[in-house]
């Protein structure tokens, strides 16, 4: 019965063009491993030992990098020597609904480093509400803008907390 779901599976990444399990966790498991590589070399550039004082100020970070590059490396041996049953993490179209989300939301978070988080806000809800809500143009425009108001006046008016501007600080014609 099992090798039926096996060959199953294996049909299905074949005829979906799917991403396979196996490639989603080495990928995930090397991601994880240089993110500990990075953690580890930081450590041990600002110190990881126990200092006169008490520990320096790598000594933590240290041994999470080291507990994160060790989980990652038993992923990725998992992952390699384990019998491969074509099993699909997702599908193709599946995959595509997700970025459609993810892509437009790296997009927006690199705006906000530009333009501010207001400007940056209401172009990302309009995007949305026009692209993924087909929502009329005027009305996604309206719509975003007022959100936007509408946190700019609770934050920078009322609570008195300013978010970042961006490096072009759009908001700075109007005094802010």
């Amino acid at each position: 019965m099992n090798e039926t779901v096996a060959e199953t599976n294996k049909d299905a990444a074949a005829s979906s063009g799917g991403i396979s399990l196996r490639r989603a966790e080495v990928v995930v498991a090397l991601f994880f491993l240089a993110i500990a590589g990075m953690v580890l070399w930081d450590s041990v550039r600002l110190g990881f030992r126990w200092g006169e004082d008490g520990p320096e100020a790598g000594y933590f970070p240290f041994y999470i990098g080291l507990f994160i590059g060790l989980s990652s490396l038993y992923t990725l041996y998992q992952a390699l020597t384990a019998a491969a049953t074509g099993a699909l993490f997702v599908e193709r179209h599946l995959l595509k609904q997700v970025l459609a989300v993810l892509l437009p939301a790296a997009v927006y978070v690199l705006g906000i480093q530009f333009v501010g988080i207001y400007l940056a806000s209401a172009i990302y809800i309009a995007g949305f509400m026009m692209w993924l809500g087909h929502y009329p143009a005027i009305k996604s425009v309206i719509i975003s803008v007022v959100v936007s108001a509408a946190m700019f006046m609770m934050f920078e008016i009322w609570f008195q907390v300013p978010l970042f501007k961006g490096e072009f600080n759009p908001l700075s014609v109007i005094g802010y």
